[in-house]
């Protein structure tokens, strides 16, 4: 049967682009950077210029460089009377739009009317020499300037030109001319970047005790609680249940904070006086430079500090320091993972501190070579335009490339490189409109066209995989495919040993499960963690913008939504469809649909009944059949957002209109807003519990599937050991040493998860696909 068109549309295409100048050896390439197609440019390093003569009245000279090659211009920033300037700029022109065979350069002086020339040089591109990196950068030379007329004219230019690739180092920070048409103030914003993300950590604080506070009103029994403020974090204890001037709590307040620290910790002891009235009994700032930082679950010691207080005085504020003290337990927590992604597609499980980094296993290369049927995203001189920008996020590592001014068929052809530290991690690459080259007011928001999630994990190791992804995004209209975005990814293992030992160890840190936080302290903490990341990376030079870094990390991914809890169910139906057709066929083989399989059925049931010690061998065995059997279905492309999957194709507009409102809700009356939040926020709940119930029936499924082949293949050969151990051992030992393990005693169990355990959770799920 015909697929329907629009799962066609939806889906991920095999590509075979001319990837490493076609240097192809099996799923291996020759050179380093060879998982984009090469792009050839004209390079113009305009180093500096000396003795240029002096063209105003004053006799000094506004020196700039001009560099010209057919339509294409570029020009650097000018120095006021100075007749011995330095510019050292780079200007890359590429070899597909060039339509002339001259490239000039001119040196003129920038004057209110019309820029006087300096002087001139020609280059014959036919005679402009060839980099290839890892060559020796060129190296600039002075020339004499020439008039007009070709005569030798007064000063000289130091510059640099040769053809290279996008594999020159001079290529990231160089003026292109695909931004010819972009103004002074937006050339920032589109250069490729690498940002990293802050080093974040976890601020525990133990509020333990305070002692002999002052309250004002000394007839009441005070009603004591701590309220702690860590930028714009404020979390408060309970109100102490020994109500005197000695109160006690023993509560944990947790924290998110980036390295490096930029205001201390401030904790205020506060009196409940009235219902909307609390009065500050004490306050002490303590500055995070000072704070112990614990890698491991052992208590850190405790310190008294002295709270101060403020008095006001004849209408000025007086600090007075009384006797009054608080007992704390501070540290920043290293052995935490601070989580800003979801745990279903984190990229990142290491815990903060570096001495519990374990060795790396291999390499992640991305190659982002084109984009292809972008849609408008905004309107310039009265028709649609795309200024397209991708951004790949992995670990602590971003990155930008460049962004391709007025095209809906951007190539960008550059390659990045992250170290992979555990395999079952996934890589988000974002693309998006730029909103800010043409000096966007400050409510542009840089548009959303679409992303793509990889998990490494499904990636056999050493191969090139060249897809065109479908871009997809939700409005409230329905999905729309706003375009393809063509990636070629490898993954190098470098020490095999190492990383199927992981499928051993717990996927977080040791002290997720020694000291596990509350699910909603999770939630918590990861919002302030998306917002500090935020904050910070919108902070960088360019900037990369608060939308973007919530849209990579999905920051409203925990909020109701009637399609994707539909979705989850759907998904644990399809788990359970395995179940079913296991029941019809048991049912077909007691009514004698088919004899000849019943009278197997029947031989195989009385065998194993005589000889109950082969049951298990033979289930151990038939899995180890059914895998080697599946290993010719595996599948063939990584994962990719599934429009179909996220039953974002087929939602009714009232649903979308309910994901699309705003939180609380907009609609109608005051009544209909309480009952329509409260059941949202239920809803929200449940849709994540019947989630994670679909993930781990997705995991079971996936034991087989070779959707991981590395853990396929260890499942595989556990099940052939299993069956051989098995069957040469009595039944009886093995149903003895099984109950004996099960009923051990608590001194021989661990807190951490079992190894089996860990190798469950490490496998892949369909919520890489999610949408």
């Amino acid at each position: 049967m015909q697929k329907p068109p629009q799962s066609i549309d939806f889906a991920i295409k095999e590509t075979s682009p001319n990837i490493g100048a076609g240097a192809v050896t099996g799923d291996k390439l020759s050179c380093a950077y060879d998982l984009v197609e090469q792009m050839q440019y004209l390079y113009v390093r305009v180093v500096k210029a000396k003795d240029l003569p002096g063209k105003d009245v004053t006799g000094s000279c506004d020196p700039y460089v001009e560099v010209k090659l057919g339509n294409y211009k570029g020009v650097t920033k000018h120095f006021e009377k100075k007749s011995n300037p330095e510019w050292n700029q780079v200007f890359a022109f590429s070899k597909e739009r060039i339509q002339a065979s001259v490239l000039e350069v001119f040196v003129k002086d920038k004057d209110v009317v019309l820029d006087d020339l300096i002087g001139k040089l020609t280059f014959d591109l036919n005679e402009i020499p060839k980099r290839v990196p890892p060559d020796s950068p060129l190296a600039p030379q002075w020339y004499r300037l020439e008039d007009r007329k070709g005569d030798k004219a007064k000063g000289e230019l130091m510059l640099a030109v040769w053809m290279g690739t996008q594999a020159d180092e001079a290529f990231p920070d160089a003026w292109h001319s695909d931004a010819a048409s972009v103004g002074p103030e937006g050339v920032a914003n589109i250069r490729a970047k690498v940002y990293l993300s802050p080093k974040l950590w976890y601020v525990r604080v133990n509020v333990i005790e305070a002692q002999d506070l002052v309250p004002s009103d000394k007839s009441r029994f005070p009603e004591v609680f701590v309220k702690a403020v860590l930028g714009n974090q404020v979390l408060r204890t309970r109100i102490s249940q020994s109500k005197t001037i000695n109160p006690m709590w023993n509560e944990d307040l947790m924290f998110v904070v980036a390295e490096p620290f930029e205001g201390p910790l401030a904790l205020t002891v506060e009196d409940r006086v009235a219902s909307n009235k609390d009065e500050t009994l004490g306050k002490c700032v303590i500055p995070l430079q000072n704070v112990q930082r614990r890698l491991d679950h052992k208590p850190v010691n405790s310190r008294w500090h002295n709270l101060e207080k403020h008095v006001i005085m004849d209408g000025e504020k007086k600090e007075t320091k009384f006797s009054s003290r608080i007992h704390l337990r501070i540290c920043l927590e290293g052995g935490y993972h601070v989580l800003d992604e979801s745990t279903h597609y984190s990229s990142d499980l290491r815990p903060t501190a570096k001495q519990l980094w374990r060795p790396s296993i291999g390499i992640l290369e991305l190659g982002i070579l084109s984009a292809h049927g972008l849609m408008p995203m905004k309107t310039k001189d009265g028709r649609g335009t795309t200024d397209a920008y991708c951004v790949a996020k992995y670990g602590q590592k971003w990155i930008r490339t460049r962004t391709i001014v007025d095209n809906f068929m951007p190539k960008w052809n550059e390659q990045y490189t992250w170290e992979v530290f555990d395999p079952c991690t996934v890589i988000t690459v974002g693309v998006f409109d730029n909103g800010h080259i043409h000096g966007g007011a400050g409510g542009t928001k840089d548009g959303r066209i679409g992303k793509v999630r990889i998990r490494l994990s499904t990636l056999a190791a050493d191969r090139v995989y060249t897809h065109s992804y479908p871009l997809l995004v939700l409005h409230p209209s329905g999905v729309k495919k706003t375009g393809e975005v063509q990636l070629a990814v490898r993954f190098t293992c470098s020490a095999l040993i190492n990383m199927l030992h992981m499928y051993s160890h717990p996927l977080l840190p040791k002290m997720h499960y020694i000291h596990p936080l509350s699910v909603i302290q999770l939630d918590s903490l990861r919002h302030q963690a998306m917002q500090i990341v935020s904050v910070r990376l919108s902070r960088a030079e360019p900037p990369l913008r608060k939308e973007v870094v919530e849209y990579m990390l999905d920051v409203d991914s925990h909020m109701w939504s009637m399609r994707r809890s539909k979705a989850n169910f759907f998904r644990i139906m399809g788990v359970l469809s395995g179940l079913i057709a296991a029941g019809k066929w048991f049912d077909q083989i007691c009514n004698w649909r088919n004899p000849l399989t019943t009278i197997l059925i029947h031989i195989l049931f009385i065998i194993l009944v005589l000889y109950p010690e082969l049951i298990l061998p033979t289930a151990f065995l038939y899995l180890f059949l059914i895998g080697i059997w599946n290993y010719r279905r595996r599948p063939r492309h990584p994962p990719h957002m599934d429009a179909r999957l996220s039953h974002a194709d087929v939602a009714h507009p009232d649903e979308l209109d309910e994901e699309f409102d705003t939180f609380p809700t907009s609609r109608s009356s005051d009544i209909v807003r309480m009952r329509y939040d409260r059941l949202r926020s239920i809803a929200g709940r449940v849709q994540t519990v019947i989630g994670d119930l679909a993930t781990q029936g997705e995991r079971f499924q996936s034991l087989l599937s070779w959707r991981d082949p590395r853990a396929t293949t260890l499942f595989v050969t556990f099940c052939l050991i299993a069956a051989i151990v098995l069957y040469v051992t009595p039944f009886q030992v093995v149903a003895l040493l099984i109950g004996l393990y099960v009923l051990r005693h608590p001194r021989f169990r661990h807190k951490l998860p079992s190894v089996p355990l860990n190798f469950f959770r490490r496998l892949p799920a369909t919520s890489d696909s999610m949408l």
